[in-house]
């Protein structure tokens, strides 16, 4: 490793699956700037959010920390678990950084810094778009953020939010950093979240292509769906998007990474112009993934693959010894290994508190890889489900009607076939269940009773009564006003 510190790019998607770019997208994807990350510096080909939704992965990649040691397994106010101290501005700042968030930070209140010297929000491009008093205006096309309905934006390219997010970014490489000290830039795309909505040329570009059909398990039919992710996807009718709808959100959701990918170049070459490109330490991924209907489903919240597993790759300066470039870690991560991995980098040691690992140390077999990776989602009771992963095999389970799910995710990627009933199967299921148990009961928590995990009765609503309820998707423009998403 270098002596000096480096400059640190965090750059974040929102919503964006692992299969969206690298080696493990479609053939006719074009991601070539995240490619050019992962030959100059490593692939993580496990890694998952831990809590798939929003906010919770965002607290946890400022504090190191898992949802269900934080508290915040839900989308609300990030103040109210999390303040300016311990934090990762706040910890790099204590090391001469410079501090900036460029994006989608979903902080409560949305002003909120959290620790960083400037913070540029959505909210800000929403108002200079309204003043502008230009006709053309983002997002009026009627669609919401919760909606896997395909449709074009309503301004060109060039006044969308991705490109005015790294417009901005290449404002503060250009104009207002500090040259004197070294920077941190956590640069937070909006997109591929909904509204699928990419301006020309990207809406047009995977139209003809052969985009890939959803994944259907042969456990998502009625009787065999657990009954939380059965509940979800008829309160939002996800199971009754046509095939031909589905589709065409397929196309529109890659326009969108690929419009990402795009102007993450104009980023890079911000930093090349002003020679500080080898000099950083850049990181890609996203706070969580989307179904995109596989098994019936849209949107996250589940450990499934399309929800869950996201992309992830790490270049090193270019100066450094022992890069590992170009290679692939196929160990199991989370966000929450952010924080220590970029702690160490400056030269600091993170807190005491800090769950995660530094990556650097793992891929260089310095450290230690772990053998499991515990998720879950219990915000709301009714969509409440615990998880484990060891890598390899995936197990969920779902307190309401203890229902579960075992996959073979090297052998079954897509998730198709539960193997939670399969005799040959039997001994990897109780591992992962036991160890499960284990983590719950050292935690004291609430999900295990007498050695085992709590069975709740059905709560007994009718498909009828789901699809009445009130639906997510009517909340428009800005993101940081509104915690639900």
């Amino acid at each position: 490793m270098g002596s000096e510190r480096p400059n640190v790019l965090l750059i974040t998607t929102d919503q964006q699956r692992f299969d969206t770019c690298g080696p493990d997208a479609p053939s006719f994807m074009r991601t070539p700037h995240f490619d050019l990350l992962c030959r100059e510096g490593i692939r993580f080909t496990r890694a998952y959010s831990d809590c798939p939704l929003c906010v919770p992965m965002r607290v946890s990649i400022m504090n190191g920390k898992h949802p269900w040691t934080h508290g915040m397994t839900g989308n609300g106010l990030s103040s109210q678990v999390m303040g300016r101290e311990g934090t990762l501005p706040t910890l790099l700042r204590e090391l001469g950084y410079q501090t900036a968030a460029i994006g989608k930070m979903h902080f409560g209140p949305q002003r909120v810094r959290h620790g960083f010297d400037e913070m540029i929000i959505p909210d800000d491009y929403y108002r200079q778009m309204t003043r502008s008093g230009n006709p053309l205006q983002p997002m009026r096309h009627g669609l919401g953020q919760n909606e896997l309905y395909p449709t074009m934006a309503t301004v060109p390219e060039t006044m969308t939010l991705t490109s005015w997010i790294a417009e901005q970014c290449v404002d503060y490489i250009r104009d207002r950093r500090d040259p004197t000290s070294p920077f941190f830039l956590w640069c937070s795309f909006t997109k591929p979240h909904p509204p699928l909505d990419p301006p020309e040329p990207y809406y047009s570009m995977y139209r003809n292509c052969p985009i890939p059909e959803p994944a259907y398990g042969d456990w998502c039919e009625d009787d065999r769906c657990p009954e939380p992710v059965k509940r979800q996807r008829e309160k939002w009718s996800a199971d009754l998007i046509p095939p031909e709808i589905i589709r065409e959100a397929r196309a529109a959701y890659l326009g969108l990474i690929t419009q990402i990918d795009y102007n993450m170049a104009r980023i890079f070459s911000a930093l090349q112009h002003h020679e500080l490109l080898d000099d950083t330490l850049i990181i890609y991924t996203s706070d969580h993934g989307e179904s995109l209907g596989d098994h019936h489903c849209d949107c996250k919240v589940w450990f499934f693959e399309g929800a869950a597993h996201i992309p992830f790759a790490m270049r090193l300066p270019k100066s450094w010894t022992n890069r590992q470039h170009g290679t692939v870690c196929p160990h199991p991560i989370s966000l929450v290994d952010i924080l220590p991995t970029l702690i160490r980098a400056a030269g600091g040691t993170p807190p005491d508190d800090a769950e995660g690992m530094d990556l650097v140390e793992l891929v260089r077999g310095e450290g230690n890889p772990r053998g499991y990776l515990e998720a879950r989602f219990d915000a709301v009771r009714e969509q409440t489900f615990l998880g484990i992963t060891d890598g390899r095999f995936k197990y969920s389970y779902f307190p309401e009607g203890a229902s579960e799910l075992l996959f073979d995710i090297e052998d079954d990627p897509h998730e198709l076939k539960n193997l939670s009933r399969s005799p040959d199967h039997a001994a990897k299921l109780n591992e992962l269940r036991s160890e499960l148990i284990r983590r719950l009961e050292l935690r004291k928590e609430e999900y295990v009773e007498n050695g085992q995990l709590v069975r709740w009765e059905l709560m007994g609503d009718s498909e009828r009564d789901r699809r009445n309820s009130s639906w997510p998707g009517f909340h428009l423009e800005d993101y940081d006003t509104d915690v639900r998403h």
